[in-house]
């Protein structure tokens, strides 16, 4: 008996990525082939797949960049993506496609749509990203990341949580050390598109924090490459010990180790958050499509895992207010924890793998 094989097509970010990432673990584990299908950008997430995930680079484009010239070329670019997948989904058929959003994600589920292939995607916000508004009423379900999810008419849902990488069930629910007068770590993430405000803003939150606090401070802080000189330099003329990366490698470790983090709203931040189970400050992404973060966090937050600053509302002083009010109540902030470990579904990527394996059964 061969092989079935699950091609999965996922765009260019991490949010996109992860939940691609944890369930190519699970499904080579069960003895399918992986093939992913993603862009130039999304290639740069692939270290951390298994050797034995097939990786395509597919041609698709977006309406949302570029000039005249190259809105133009978006309809053809993404029509050859779609023909040449058509061409390789016929010479080595997937017993199921699922699709993660982005505009990579058009091609494979394109071809699907136009050979009858089993297929499914899913969505890891509480609002739609416009791929899979697209797809949504044309593939046999929307696993949902986050509950929940608004859906178009004639979409069906299931609600299966967000996968999380292995590095990450590796932590879970990992002991919380509450805030005291010992060294404490914040972690500081902001996103590929979203990073520049926190960088602009929380080294002097941190400034300000009282000194009983402060001087027990260690912190890693993702930042955009182009801001990572001026923002070493701003936490050093601070007298703050910081360690800023474009992106950190080892962020589970990291997260874990963390007496708060500040962070924003995204769905694979959410899932990792919850998984560990660690406090944090979420400052949704303003111009996030649908404020699709905001939704993300309403969760947490109405659980009281999370504080929420609207971006609006983000400045010095309204952050360091909500650190201080963390970090000074060791009470409170192991409650946070607590919280967040409770509304995680760390079986996420076992649900997922239901769901997919039922759609190749329904099928056969």
């Amino acid at each position: 008996m061969s092989q079935p094989l699950l091609l999965m097509a996922a765009g260019g970010t991490g949010g996109h990525m992860f939940p691609a990432q944890a369930l190519a673990e699970a499904m080579l584990n069960r003895g399918w082939r992986v093939r992913l299908s993603t862009d130039a950008r999304g290639a740069r997430y692939t270290g951390g797949f298994s050797h034995s995930t097939e990786i395509t680079e597919v041609s698709s484009a977006t309406f949302a960049r570029g000039g005249l010239v190259a809105k133009a070329m978006v309809a053809p670019r993404i029509a050859a993506g779609v023909l040449s997948a058509a061409r390789q989904m016929m010479r080595d058929r997937p017993d199921v496609v699922v699709g993660f959003g982005g505009y990579p994600s058009i091609p494979a589920l394109g071809a699907a749509v136009l050979l009858k292939r089993p297929r499914m995607i899913h969505e890891q916000n509480g609002v739609l990203g416009r791929v899979n508004q697209l797809f949504a009423s044309r593939v046999a379900c929307v696993a949902c990341g986050v509950w929940p999810t608004d859906l178009p008419e004639g979409a069906g849902g299931v609600y299966v949580g967000n996968p999380v990488r292995k590095a990450v069930l590796d932590r879970a629910g990992a002991s919380y050390i509450v805030p005291g007068d010992y060294p404490m770590s914040i972690l500081v993430m902001g996103g590929s598109q979203g990073a520049r405000i926190l960088s602009d803003v929380v080294p002097d939150a941190i400034a300000n924090l009282p000194d009983d606090i402060r001087r027990h401070l260690r912190v890693g802080h993702q930042a955009r490459p182009e801001d990572i000189d001026r923002v070493t330099a701003r936490y050093g003329a601070l007298g703050i010990d910081a360690e800023v990366q474009a992106f950190f490698q080892d962020v589970p470790r990291r997260m874990s180790e963390a007496q708060l983090v500040i962070s924003r709203a995204g769905a694979s931040s959410i899932a990792d958050l919850t998984v560990i189970g660690r406090p944090a400050i979420l400052i949704p992404y303003a111009a996030a499509a649908g404020d699709h973060q905001t939704a993300n966090a309403r969760g947490l937050v109405d659980a009281g895992a999370a504080i929420l600053i609207p971006e609006s509302a983000l400045d010095v002083a309204s952050l360091g207010a909500q650190m201080a009010a963390v970090l000074s109540n060791p009470d409170a902030a192991l409650h946070m924890s607590q919280a967040a470990l409770a509304a995680g579904l760390p079986d996420a990527t076992e649900r997922l793998v239901a769901v997919v394996t039922e759609l190749a059964e329904r099928t056969d």
